[in-house]
């Protein structure tokens, strides 16, 4: 179930490894808002100060302690070495303070812009995102009290999100245009993707805690596969070696996905997928669903799209990259007019 506003893409810090320049793009509008249903309460033993000065404004570290608990829990619970923890909790909280500042500025962008969204807009999101799951008001009004949180709470924090994405139409994206040469050029340097059709049948395999199972940590489903892998690169059969892994709580199962194009997959399937021949096994790869790995079991060849097309999907992907790419000049120019003081 999603209550969440998102007007642009989900994007996430990937504490695997740092946080790209363009990953921080749509973040550092809906940083806050992602977190928001979280609870906020900080203990009285944290002892509060300021960790950096964004012109007029501050950042407190009960602030980047609070944006920091759920990805300082996920990494502690996923088995690394004390060595490879500290360091990868120093990098999350340099990537977290950054996008604080980085909101910080936003905020005030919009202030001297006096950017305002109403009430009403406040409703019609609110009404989208009950539709788009399929909610009644009572149950919408349930989920939020599920997460601790009032209506008057989540009304805040949907204007907030609302008046950062005006910020981005009036600063950022009104000044993007994507040309029919764009368009040509990218469809003639990717011929993989749209003139040459290669179908890929997929098979995936799985780790995943059971559904009531909360108690089962990342670590262990991405343990398991860690063992399976080498014995199915041997040639060695799921049916025959998942005993040897299996554990209470511990959901691990092979799926047969059918067929894809290389273009309709999400950017880390596609990279370790377009390197497989059939009967190949991809490394470990961390998705929505859990931990997985992927085999492709045959490939086909098939028709490509012509240039008309594949233009709207191509428009849509340029419009993206353009957009990360605007963001960061606009978002550095910003910053190289602030003034910006990290206390360590």
């Amino acid at each position: 179930m999603n209550i969440y506003y998102q007007d642009f893409r989900n994007m996430k810090p990937n504490i695997s490894r740092p946080v790209s320049t363009s990953n921080r793009v749509v973040f550092g509008f809906i940083f806050v808002f992602s977190l928001f249903l979280m609870p906020c309460r900080i203990g009285a033993e944290v002892a509060d100060r300021i960790v950096a000065v964004v012109n007029d404004d501050i950042i407190t570290l009960a602030e980047l302690n609070e944006a920091m608990k759920p990805y300082e829990q996920k990494i502690l619970s996923s088995g690394y070495t004390p060595e490879r923890e500290r360091q990868m909790l120093f990098k999350v909280r340099e990537d977290i303070l950054n996008q604080l500042i980085e909101q910080k500025l936003t905020d005030q962008e919009i202030a001297r812009n006096k950017l305002t969204v109403s009430e009403n807009e406040i409703d019609q999101t609110i009404e989208r995102i009950k539709k788009a799951n399929s909610m009644t008001d009572e149950g919408f009004r349930a989920a939020l009290a599920r997460e601790g949180i009032t209506m008057a709470e989540y009304r805040k924090k949907m204007k907030e999100q609302l008046l950062r994405a005006n910020l981005l139409n009036k600063e950022v994206k009104s000044k993007i245009v994507i040309t029919r040469q764009d368009v040509q050029k990218y469809y003639n340097d990717h011929p993989e993707l749209y003139q040459v059709s290669l179908t890929y049948h997929l098979e995936t395999i799985i780790a995943r805690p059971e559904a009531s199972r909360t108690d089962i940590s990342p670590s262990v489903c991405r343990n398991a596969l860690e063992k399976l892998l080498p014995l199915l690169k041997a040639g060695k059969p799921f049916s025959e070696i998942v005993s040897a892994v299996s554990q209470p709580g511990l959901d691990i199962r092979q799926i047969d996905l059918g067929e894809y194009r290389l273009d309709v997959m999400a950017s880390d399937i596609r990279s370790a997928v377009a390197k497989m021949k059939p009967g190949e096994y991809s490394d470990i790869i961390e998705t929505d669903q859990g931990f997985q790995i992927f085999r492709v079991l045959n490939t086909t060849k098939g028709e490509g799209k012509s240039l008309e097309e594949a233009t709207p999907e191509i428009e849509n992907k340029l419009y993206k990259d353009v957009l990360d790419e605007t963001f960061n000049k606009w978002l550095q120019e910003l910053r190289s007019k602030s003034v910006i003081k990290i206390i360590q």
